[in-house]
């Protein structure tokens, strides 16, 4: 979150206390927002719809829940979108009298004050996008019952500028749903099943009429039931994520306090064939609207055809605990390691031109599965593609996400002049049937036959190149290769150590997908010619290999080299694409 003004240092620490309803209260806010002139900005409060209070206790202090409320600025123009100006937030906290004590959280709201039944904020400056205004620490009053509830307001006064009020409601009392952790066996293989008997108690003090059960499973997780009383999301395929589906089902039922439920039937929590790391959560809710509008967080949804998942009492009661009517035990996760593999298959490119001339090469690599890899919990980078620059070439444009470094692979501060060497990092997820596509334009400064330089997909770490998934390192290698000998067919010179290689310049592999139409965790495209698999040898480590090259005598000479490979390299990519 950014903050309102530089004297409200500590309001980014009180974004952190809102939960999901919160931004649900926020936007609902924020459609009611009435329409104004131009010029005036519309600012618009956030924060939960309503908050659960623990009971007073007979003995000992009252527990604390917290209350933050947000103040949006919908400007998208960062530049020029902030507001310059003092303002005035006033909270009303007459409608709580007799229900809730509230103080002001002093270090994350230093610019508030509570003077009898109201809360006053002064503050300069509102920027584009969500910040803190105020958090309030709040806890039953003495003398409250169980069901008393109340209400506090919040308004804005600024000169030249409109705030839309906001109410959020205090109730004492309240469901306390929590999900019993599941005993899952954790180290699985390919295929294999188990059931997920998901079980939650109520711990509050009032009864939940019906719940929002939760399930997330990372994709090579599936639970194969598709229930009617449950909207089922599944991430874009295009984009680099963890390929999550999310099941948002609404079960029916009161569900009382004090009790414990389990589904009628168990669920089966499968292992697919493309599992490696993987993790489920599940978690449950009450049913309302504005928690399923969190929930679904504005994602398209398609509800299943199979039956009612119901919730029944269970026969043996969960573990006891106290009741904290405080989310932080909604949810549970599970993570699961499947034995399993991913081949990494490198591919190169075939280019030529004449001297002076600049060359488009498509070069990375392909997870020809059959597992996907997700560093969920570290998100750390899964691989990276170390790319040797052919000699007599120099790097004119490269993708983004590769970096320019020494011949040996060490840092390099230039990043703007050409470098024999790039390492090009992927995202923290590589999906089955993806990899990495990378464009790079080179300047061919001198026209040499058959330079090429190594195009190697290995982990991340220089020192330890090993793909610990990865079975076949020997197609973990591929060539560019400039201004090849012949056809092409047999280009490139030998390998570093003169064997391991065929000199092909290893193009993608045929069971890949087209990379101009397969999702890659990239933001590049690729539209490599030819259809041979990579065969380098070479594990990993990036070795730089130009293997041998000639320089041509003559400029007659090389320009009719040039015209030949350039008639045969178009000739192989048409066919290539209509193959």
């Amino acid at each position: 979150m950014t903050r309102c003004s530089p004297r409200t240092a500590l309001h980014r620490a009180a974004g952190s206390l809102a939960a999901a309803g919160l931004l649900a209260a926020a936007s609902l806010a924020g459609a009611a927002a009435p329409a104004q002139a131009v010029d005036t900005p519309v600012f618009t409060f956030g924060g939960p719809a309503e908050t659960a209070l623990h009971p007073y206790p007979e003995s000992g202090r009252p527990k604390s829940s917290r209350v933050g409320i947000t103040l949006d600025n919908p400007s998208e123009d960062e530049e020029n979108g902030g507001f310059d100006g003092d303002f005035t937030l006033t909270f009303d906290l007459s409608g709580v009298a007799g229900v809730a004590d509230v103080k002001i959280d002093g270090e994350a709201s230093p610019d508030c004050e509570i003077t009898g039944t109201k809360a006053v904020c002064e503050d300069w400056g509102i920027r584009p996008g969500s910040q803190s205004a105020a958090d309030f620490v709040v806890t039953a009053a003495d003398g409250s019952e169980n069901g008393d509830t109340g209400t506090i307001t919040v308004t804005g006064r600024a000169d030249g500028a409109t705030f839309t009020p906001f109410t959020t409601r205090l109730t004492v009392g309240g469901p306390d749903l929590v999900m019993e952790r599941l005993p899952f066996r954790t180290e699985l293989t390919p295929g294999e099943k188990q059931q997920a008997p998901i079980t939650f108690a109520n711990r509050g003090t009032r009864d939940a009429d019906g719940v929002l059960l939760t399930l997330r499973y990372s994709r090579g997780l599936d639970i194969p039931q598709r229930y009617s009383n449950c909207e089922y999301t599944v991430d874009d395929p295009d984009l680099p994520d963890f390929g999550w589906t999310t099941a948002l089902c609404s079960v029916e039922g009161a569900f009382e306090a004090g009790a414990t439920y389990t589904l009628a039937t168990p669920l089966t929590l499968e292992a697919t064939e493309r599992a490696y790391y993987d993790t489920f959560v599940y978690g449950i809710h009450e049913n309302s609207a504005a928690q399923r509008t969190a929930l679904r967080a504005g994602a398209p949804s398609e509800r299943g055809t199979g039956g009612v998942l119901k919730a029944v009492p269970a026969k043996k009661g969960a573990a006891a605990r106290s009741t904290d009517l405080t989310p932080g035990d909604n949810q549970q996760e599970a993570d699961f390691r499947t034995e399993n593999t991913a081949d990494f298959v490198a591919y190169g490119d075939q280019v030529a031109g004449p001297e002076g001339s600049t060359v488009k090469a498509d070069i990375g690599f392909r997870n020809e599965g059959p597992a996907w890899i997700g560093h969920i919990r570290s998100g750390e980078d899964v691989a990276t593609v170390d790319f040797t620059v052919p000699q007599g070439a120099s790097v004119t444009s490269k993708p983004e996400r590769c970096r320019a470094v020494t011949a040996d692979g060490k840092y390099r501060e230039d990043q703007n002049s050409p470098a024999p060497r790039y390492f090009c990092n992927t995202s923290m997820t590589v999906r089955d049937g993806a990899g990495l596509d990378l464009p790079f334009e080179l300047r061919v400064d001198k026209a040499m036959v058959g330079a090429s330089g190594a195009v190697t997909v290995r982990g991340t770490f220089l020192k330890n190149p090993k793909l610990p998934f990865d079975p076949k390192p020997a197609n973990n290698t591929a060539y560019l290769i400039l201004n090849g000998e012949g056809d092409g067919s047999d280009s490139g010179g030998a390998t570093e150590g003169g064997d391991g290689g065929s000199g092909e310049p290893s193009t993608p592999p045929t069971s890949a997908p087209d990379p101009e139409e397969s999702p890659s965790g990239t933001s590049g495209s690729s539209s490599s010619g030819g259809s041979s698999a990579g065969t380098a040898g070479g594990s990993g480590g990036g070795l730089a290999s130009t293997g041998s090259v000639a320089l041509i005598a003559s400029g007659t000479a090389a320009a009719a080299l040039a015209a030949g490979l350039v008639l045969f390299t178009a000739a192989r990519r048409r066919a290539a694409r209509h193959s």
